[in-house]
């Protein structure tokens, strides 16, 4: 991305605003972390074995290593990651479960203790082994009951559906050809869903993107109401109805096809990514669609997102890699800065995650950086970690915990440290490579593994 050029004046006044704000005493949910900007080098340090607790040697943060190679069970040999978005929910409500996903889209359940961090079985399960979850890979557990998670099932994944992890029952939550979609969606390969199922904060709202035959070509939002009924969004007709809300034309006139949708927490919006675009939000009870175009006059749609309750917190970095902004859904145009003042450098994506969000879009949103060209190297603040960034406004802190140690392969996923953070905001999940040194697996593809950091 282009650099471009700002005004002296503006660095200078930029800089007197960090002085007088960071004076402020805000909220320190993580006493124990590093909050400077300075550069801080990775130590060398070897594969860590599973299930041990140790210590990050550079920000001192408690970790562990969650997984191996024999944790895919059904793929032995092969790589392991998290769900990727950032955007399900991979702990459950009381942070006593997380999963994790093997090479060839399977889930596996894991129990965990959030006073020692071991990772065991769970019930049902082989000792040793994580539980086969009978969901496709995208699941997301419920925020309010730890014992249920949300997602997807083989054969029909044109239905949500739970599974019950103390009864081991799966239980369909709706049809959604049974919403009324315009035109109808029939059966088959070509017509399924992304399986991106997301929740609202009390479980009474689910979405899920479908109607296509794979991510990046679906045609359908769909979003269900446990009181309401259904509601949907037709993007390539631009037709919107459903059992509640205002039916018509959306706002939005383009026709356009989905790579993924994300409900807020709120329940009142979606997120709607689109492939070499950027992205849309829709008012979920309204005609009302706004588009947010990568490659626009300020270019400030770019970037990983991570949906909170009636906000989004971006990276667009324009002025730099920690150039991170948030807006309310319901004026995506009003950007507030979350770092200031922005340091010029570059090569670092920024990935983030907001499971840990509150009602008023003030908890830490948190996540990881890594270099996109695969470069290991430590030559600015903040490369290649894992961090949280306030959002209540009061201050510009940032929270260092971790080298994530991951080197980029491309164009394996696998190798990015995309994380997800506890309901709590005490624990992160993320994937790694631990610096390309877990070697190559049986099918020739990269290793990578899920570690857990603990953030205090």
């Amino acid at each position: 991305m282009a650099n471009k050029t700002i005004p002296a004046i503006c660095v200078v006044f930029s800089t007197f605003i960090l002085v007088v704000t960071v004076s402020a005493q805000s909220p320190q949910p993580y006493p124990k972390a590093t909050t400077d900007r300075l550069i801080h080098q990775e130590t060398p340090m070897l594969p860590p074995a599973r299930n041990v607790v140790f210590t990050d040697p550079d920000f001192g943060s408690t970790m562990i290593r969650a997984t191996d190679s024999s944790t895919n069970f059904k793929k032995p040999g092969t790589f392991v990651r998290t769900e990727g978005s950032g955007q399900a929910n991979e702990w459950n409500a009381d942070t006593s479960k997380f999963y994790v996903i093997g090479e060839g889209g399977r889930d596996y359940v894991f129990a965990f203790d959030p006073g020692t961090m071991a990772v065991s079985s769970p019930p049902n399960a082989s000792p040793g082994q994580g539980l086969l979850l009978p969901l496709r890979p995208g699941a997301s557990f419920s925020f309010v009951d730890p014992d249920l998670i949300y997602g997807t099932a083989e054969p029909d994944t044109l239905t949500i559906t739970t599974y019950r992890f103390s009864t081991g029952i799966v239980s369909p939550v709706i049809d959604t050809r049974s919403c009324g979609l315009q035109p109808t969606l029939g059966t088959g390969p070509n017509v399924v869903s992304d399986d991106d199922v997301s929740l609202s904060l009390d479980d009474t709202r689910v979405s899920i993107s479908e109607g296509g035959s794979e991510f990046g070509k679906h045609i359908f939002v769909v979003v269900y109401d446990k009181n309401l009924g259904c509601r949907w969004y037709n993007t390539q007709t631009g037709q919107i109805g459903g059992q509640w809300g205002t039916s018509g034309l959306a706002s939005v006139t383009s026709p356009y096809l989905i790579r993924h949708a994300y409900l807020a927490r709120s329940g009142s919006g979606v997120y709607i990514l689109v492939d070499g675009f950027g992205w849309y939000l829709w008012d979920v009870a309204t005609l009302t669609v706004n588009a947010c175009p990568i490659g626009g006059k300020s270019d400030e749609c770019s970037g990983y997102e991570a949906v909170g309750y009636n906000s989004l917190v971006n990276g667009p970095a324009i002025q730099g890699d920690m150039q991170v902004v948030k807006r309310p859904l319901n004026d995506i145009s009003r950007i507030s800065q979350l770092v200031w003042p922005v340091a010029v450098q570059w090569g670092q994506q920024r990935h983030f995650t907001w499971s840990n969000v509150d009602t008023l879009d003030s908890a830490p949103v948190c996540g990881s950086t890594y270099a996109y060209d695969g470069g290991t190297w430590i030559d600015q603040p903040l490369a290649g970690e894992i961090f949280c960034i306030e959002t209540d406004g009061l201050a510009s802190t940032v929270w260092r915990f971790a080298h994530n140690r991951a080197s980029y392969i491309n164009p394996f996923f696998q190798t990015q440290p995309l994380g997800n953070v506890s309901r709590d905001g005490r624990f992160f999940l993320f994937t790694t490579n631990w610096d390309a040194q877990l070697g190559l697996g049986a099918d020739g593809t990269p290793l990578s593994d899920v570690f857990i950091a603990k953030l205090d």
